[in-house]
């Protein structure tokens, strides 16, 4: 029984490609061409709460960029955690313009959500010549299966959403959101979010390829 969970498990891993983060949608600014930016921030939005979270994905980014060949800080190494607390929009601008600052990309948790799914203690069938064709087989088989205790397990669903904002004009050019299907760990989560956000930025022609 242990073999086929496995066996079960290996099958859809191999199917999901071995990553939990997917893009849902994504948005792309008229006329707009990549350019070279000479430093971007990476600006992590999430409760405080999920402090060591916001590290992680700022650092994954940030990271992603670099191997890219930009320019790129995070927020909270740059300005620590209350970054633009108290400030007006003039004063925030001018902050980040007098840190070099010509682009801006955010990541921000808009919703967490688990839920409690039952996985049944049997998660295969057996074709009709193996039991079906005598009484006994198959009243054996199907009363194993009814009566063998399944268990409960807990995903977690984050949903993310990234922008891209050119400091020159303050515009957005760039959204993207995308769905996290029970991350292993925040590392985990990070690592494959990093990379997922920057290869569709250069993919749609927002970032350019070094």
């Amino acid at each position: 029984m242990k073999k086929i969970k496995w066996l079960a498990v290996l099958l859809v891993i191999l199917l999901t490609g071995c990553t939990s983060t997917k893009i849902t949608s994504s948005w792309k600014a008229q006329n707009v061409e990549a350019k070279q930016y000479s430093k971007i921030l990476v600006l992590g939005l999430i409760r405080d709460t999920d402090r060591s979270l916001q590290e992680k994905m700022e650092a994954h980014l940030v990271g992603d960029l670099k191997d890219k060949g930009y320019n790129a800080v995070g927020s909270l190494s740059e300005y620590g955690p209350k970054a633009f607390s108290n400030m007006t929009e003039t004063e925030a601008v001018n902050k980040l313009k007098a840190s070099a600052v010509d682009a801006v990309i955010t990541i921000v948790l808009l919703d967490k959500q688990k839920e409690r799914n039952y996985v049944p203690g049997r998660l295969y069938y057996s074709p009709y010549g193996m039991y079906y064709n005598r009484f006994w087989g198959y009243y054996g088989t199907l009363n194993y299966r009814i009566y063998e205790q399944g268990y409960y397990v807990t995903d977690t669903e984050y949903f993310w959403e990234s922008n891209m904002y050119d400091m020159s004009t303050q515009s957005l050019i760039y959204s993207v959101q995308t769905k996290s299907f029970d991350p292993a760990n925040s590392e985990s989560l990070g690592h494959e979010y990093g990379k997922l956000i920057i290869n569709e930025m250069v993919k749609n022609n927002i970032l350019r390829q070094k």
